[in-house]
């Protein structure tokens, strides 16, 4: 990958190599097309980002392939020869793996509570797929919940933990107050089989899927000016042209002007493209010399008003056999504490933990903290559906302009959006737009 490359014409550029780039140049190039991809960073792979020290592998960004059953991603990584560790969360589910639930003053629930408190929710999950698919876009989320919760007639306490934890979901889902996410804004919100991470670091996969291509790094792209016949762009070491472009950016970037269209992108795009937004949503990973909670937990979750911003930690100790908590700050914690320092998020979630385990909590040894609000080239982590969004809108936004101007990446796919299964599929399809057939996900990797 060179810094610059001859000003010649190409048959498609392609902005940004996130997976949904990387995908679409990558089969673009293998049926004959002069293809280069412009990516704003000193590094490929977009959302999908690994950090390494001496001693410890972490993905800041993606982290899971959320069901392997029948899924083109799973092939992928696999043809690529990714290793995988099963790590099955479920989508935010109540139990299914064994959960240390802690009730708003500190107590653990006992097994027969914990499973009445998972039969609520179950119960609630259901009345909500009901109510929900009998109303158009327009209610939030939180509405929708209220409106069911209505129906059960249990006690205040009863309904708030529900309540709550639906609200935690959709904070961790989604990285949204749940007011502010519509109400069809879970309706992907499912997985199926079992689920994966990878031990060796998700950029593994960014690395195949570039090995070959042409990627010039550093140029930020500002301006696109496109016709019927073909497009330049304008980046910050030059401008290049070709006959079509496909612009995988995240949708934070798309609104907030920082990259231009001329003439500007019209309906249905713009109109989709409106109806959504980037969220607020950062990892938390502490490692401990030693661990201090149960072995048999996968995870801790604290109820009530302590459990307000940290309220969900995850085990990953099986990923690299040290003692590991992951948590996240989404929705209004990650807005609350998006200019504190690393040290200070720490402090903040060790206090939590020492509510439950008082001065069993050691000191971590390693502190790790996301700031894709901040990162200038993703102005937050993905895509949500906002109040009177649909989920076509995912799929709307990808609609070809003229046959010259393609959009990609994980909010143009409405099956699984906010995924990197949704990026690499979205990166097919702008090439099958382009090339007019089919593209097997196999000429990834024969």
């Amino acid at each position: 990958m060179s810094a610059t490359i001859p000003s010649h014409h190409h048959d498609t550029i392609v902005v940004g190599a996130g997976i949904a780039g990387l995908t679409a140049a990558r089969l673009l190039a293998r049926a004959g097309q002069r293809v280069v991809i412009l990516e704003a960073r000193d590094r490929i792979g977009g959302r999908v980002h690994t950090q390494r020290t001496a001693d410890t592998v972490t993905d800041l960004g993606a982290s899971w392939i959320h069901g392997i059953d029948d899924a083109p991603l799973y092939a992928v990584t696999q043809a690529f020869g990714m290793r995988t560790v099963e790590f099955t969360v479920g989508s935010y589910q109540p139990d299914g793996r064994p959960i240390a639930y802690y009730d708003p003053d500190g107590r653990r629930l006992t097994d027969a509570q914990t499973a009445e408190f998972a039969a609520d929710i179950h119960l609630v999950d259901g009345l909500l797929t009901e109510f929900v698919s009998t109303i158009g876009p327009g209610t939030s989320y939180g509405t929708a919940v209220d409106h069911v919760l209505a129906q059960c007639d249990w006690p205040d306490e009863r309904c708030a933990r529900v309540r709550e934890y639906l609200r935690h979901r959709t904070e961790e889902q989604y990285g949204v107050w749940i007011d502010d996410l519509d109400a069809h804004g879970l309706d992907d919100d499912e997985t199926v089989g079992e689920e994966v991470v990878f031990p060796d670091g998700y950029d593994r996969l960014a690395s195949h899927l570039g090995d070959g291509l042409t990627v010039q790094l550093d140029h930020v792209v500002s301006r696109v000016d496109w016709n019927r016949s073909g497009v330049t762009v304008e980046s910050s070491r030059g401008v290049f042209t070709a006959d079509r472009v496909v612009v995988t950016v995240p949708v934070g970037i798309l609104k907030s002007g920082a990259l231009s269209f001329h003439p500007p992108l019209p309906e249905p795009v713009s109109g989709a493209l409106s109806r959504l937004e980037m969220n607020a949503f950062e990892k938390v990973f502490l490692r401990f010399p030693a661990r201090f909670w149960d072995d048999d937990v996968y995870a801790i979750r604290r109820q009530g008003k302590a459990g307000q911003w940290w309220h969900s930690w995850y085990d990953l100790t099986a990923l690299h056999g040290q003692p590991t908590l992951l948590t996240f700050a989404a929705g209004p914690c990650a807005r609350e504490v998006i200019d504190w320092s690393d040290e200070d998020v720490a402090a903040s979630v060790l206090a939590a933990l020492r509510e439950i385990y008082g001065h069993r909590v050691p000191e971590p040894t390693q502190i790790d903290v996301t700031h894709w609000q901040r990162d200038p080239f993703a102005l937050g982590s993905y895509a949500y559906m906002t109040v009177g969004s649909t989920t076509a809108d995912h799929d709307v936004l990808a609609t070809p302009i003229d046959g010259v101007v393609h959009l990609a990446g994980e909010a143009t796919w409405t099956d699984d959006p906010a995924t990197v299964t949704a990026a690499l599929l979205s990166g097919r399809r702008a090439t099958e737009n382009i090339l007019g057939r089919d593209a097997a996900i196999s000429q990834l990797w024969e």
